[in-house]
């Protein structure tokens, strides 16, 4: 396993809060919301409206936590994150060309794959870590915890199914974190902007994985 500092920042905080907002604004109030609930890992994924200025935002006004991006297709997107401040990069595929450029500016680069043979291919690339995504399709926490045995050494980062119920479940099987996204945000407490609901829900789930 690397020895990459993210690694370690992963283990210690355990979830990424995942944030798709339609403005900035609520992107803004979502991602205040889980830090005051105590997350320190918050991604900002590059199809939210103003992801780079939001990123920017974040960065200044929330100097303990780790803010960074997800949903990168292309190297076009990553150029502009990583232009923008983004301190990690989640894709939902494996990219070759862009691993290698994360590997050029030392940032944390977690591909999303499926596969046992996506996963290693990622992990062979450089890649920091591998997002397991969606991995509810394919069996959840049970999925992750067959692929221990052949593939322990990589680490796992669990997406698209994990909730604030199994969360723990996911790292009991071997991921060294999960990333958590409208489990983290009910619809009904954005809508009416109780932002002290949702971090009580933050608050809930770090205080279930022992964070």
């Amino acid at each position: 396993m690397s020895n990459h500092p993210w690694l370690t920042l992963a283990q210690k905080y355990r979830v990424i809060a995942v944030i798709r907002a339609s403005n900035l604004e609520l992107g803004h109030q979502m991602a205040l919301a889980v830090a005051s609930g105590g997350m320190h890992l918050i991604e900002i994924t590059w199809n939210s409206a103003n992801a780079g200025e939001l990123i920017c935002k974040l960065r200044l006004e929330l100097p303990d936590c780790l803010i960074g991006t997800g949903t990168l297709l292309n190297l076009q997107h990553m150029h502009q994150a990583i232009s923008a401040g983004a301190q990690f990069l989640f894709t939902p595929h494996v990219d070759r060309a862009m691993i290698q450029v994360a590997l050029e500016q030392n940032l944390p680069m977690i591909p999303g794959a499926l596969s046992p043979t996506e996963i290693v291919s990622a992990w062979h690339y450089g890649a920091t870590c591998v997002k397991v995504f969606p991995v509810q399709a394919v069996g959840g926490a049970k999925y992750i915890k067959s692929l221990q045995g052949p593939l322990g050494h990589i680490p796992l980062i669990p997406t698209g199914g994990v909730t604030l119920a199994n969360a723990r479940e996911f790292l009991q099987a071997g991921a060294i974190a999960v990333g958590l996204s409208g489990e983290l945000f009910p619809k009904q407490f954005v809508e009416v902007g109780d932002w002290q609901g949702i971090s009580r829900q933050a608050k809930i789930l770090m205080a279930s994985l022992g964070v």
